[in-house]
């Protein structure tokens, strides 16, 4: 098996981006499965081009981005990209489109492909908090996941692929009052964990298990 993992360089005024440090500290192996690594720049459609090219050129079966979403306690895999992008600030080249479809010919909203309830609960399994998110947001982080589910439907059927949100990291809050953080080591520890439960889930599907939220 063959899994991709894309990160986002930094944006919104920070220094790193803690989905790319992590993603950079991955072995190249995990659970038998060759670890492809790919940053990608925080840019509107630019970002989605970058990865249908590594697509293309490495053929692998799971396509899995990583993101910040500062503020969050846990380590969040995503349930669902929707169709829209509505940039509450500029991306990395200045684009805010507000209101924007990501595809017009697309679906209204995506459903990861990935078992997340199984990489909730094996990240969970390590000690280190995790939960489903219901939301990706309208930033690059969910047009990336909305474009890689998109590419998956029309050009590259047979591959699955999502999206996983990582907190900040402890340097980053240094000077934010009262806001969540994560050890770079430790968000390192959890995507592993993540990608163990997607190569052991392979052609299982996703476990049973409650993960929903009343609001």
């Amino acid at each position: 098996m063959k899994i991709l993992v894309t990160a986002f360089d930094p944006f919104g005024g920070e220094e790193i981006n803690p989905a790319l440090e992590a993603v950079k500290d991955l072995p190249d192996e995990i659970s038998e499965a060759q670890v492809i690594k790919l940053e990608i720049p925080t840019v509107f459609h630019k970002s989605a081009d970058k990865v249908k090219q590594a697509i293309i050129d490495h053929d692998p079966d799971v396509i899995l981005a990583i993101g910040q979403a500062g503020g969050r306690y846990g380590v969040t895999p995503e349930r669902v990209a929707i169709n829209v992008d509505d940039g509450r600030i500029e991306d990395n080249e200045g684009n805010q489109p507000i209101d924007s479809p990501i595809q017009a010919d697309g679906q209204p909203a995506y459903f990861s492909s990935l078992p997340i309830k199984a990489m909730v609960e094996a990240i969970k399994a390590e000690g280190l908090p995790s939960s489903v998110s219901n939301s990706a947001g309208t930033f690059v982080c969910n047009h990336i996941m909305y474009q890689i589910l998109y590419m998956i439907d029309k050009d590259f059927p047979g591959k699955i692929g999502g999206f996983v949100h990582v907190p900040f990291t402890s340097q980053q809050v240094v000077d934010k009052a009262n806001q969540p953080a994560m050890s770079l080591a430790d968000i390192s520890r959890a995507l592993q964990a993540a990608i163990r439960a997607i190569v052991d889930q392979d052609g299982k599907g996703d476990i049973k298990k409650v993960g929903g939220a009343i609001h």
